[in-house]
């Protein structure tokens, strides 16, 4: 196997039946910022409507999809891409297998656009929401063999090229789903990048917690709104420095 170039035979090989539930953290902003414009329910509901004919089409193997696992596939990436996006590619679904992942993830692009607001001091509590939600597909896992050769490169922090490449190959081989270490948690647990929205195995989220985040430069703290099962998650930004 080449050092540096896979080839889509080379990853096809590789490749596994993949069955996981994972987790995932956006802002919890689906519905609130329309309310605020209308006076019932119905008015929001057409609004939405209205609002949804402006946006990108839907691929077509994302039809039928819960909204929550269909956006990242609708809507193009920055110039600079992400991890395993290049700016012209497919969607990604980003998604961790627990809990404390998937926020260590997201808090750190909050702290960053902290760190890049100089008029900012910290960033307000507000709720985000964490969803499970079931994958099943053909993955390849970089935490193994024969991948973990060029582990300084699958887990570079800053820059996304080798990752971006690979992705592409992945895509040849008919690789649905790229199971990988994360570099913003502190304990490197385990993430996916699901590439196609047919590696769903259900059309909705199998479950849905809300959770508030709150954003300082010293420190991201999660803390979920249940008073019945409350849980929590501090992250020193430390590490991301």
């Amino acid at each position: 196997m080449l050092s540096n170039i896979w080839t889509s035979i080379e990853v096809a090989s590789e490749a596994r039946e993949l069955i996981e539930d994972t987790w995932r953290a956006v802002e919890a902003q689906h519905r609130v910022a329309t309310m605020s414009l209308v006076d019932s329910l119905a008015e929001q509901a057409q609004l939405e409507a209205l609002l949804d004919t402006s946006k990108p089409p839907m691929p077509a193997t994302a039809l039928g999809l819960h909204w929550l696992l269909f956006t990242p596939f609708r809507y193009p990436t920055s110039k600079h891409g992400s991890r395993f996006r290049r700016p012209y590619d497919p969607g990604v679904f980003y998604a961790a297998y627990d809990k404390s992942t998937a926020c260590a993830e997201l808090g750190y692009w909050r702290w960053r656009f902290l760190t890049e607001s100089p008029s900012l001091g910290s960033i307000d509590t507000l709720p985000q929401t964490l969803f499970k939600t079931a994958v099943q597909g053909r993955a390849v896992d970089l935490r193994r063999p024969p991948f973990l050769r060029q582990q300084n490169a699958f887990e570079n922090k800053t820059e996304h090229d080798y990752c971006q490449a690979f992705t592409g190959v992945a895509r040849e081989a008919q690789v649905e789903a790229i199971v990988y270490r994360s570099v913003r948690d502190p304990a490197g647990g385990g993430c996916i990048a699901v590439l196609t929205p047919m590696a769903f195995a259900k059309k909705e989220p199998l479950a849905a917690e809300t959770w508030n985040l709150s954003v300082t430069l010293d420190r991201v703290i999660w803390q979920k709104s249940d008073v019945l099962s409350p849980e929590a998650f501090e992250f020193p930004t430390s590490f991301w420095k």
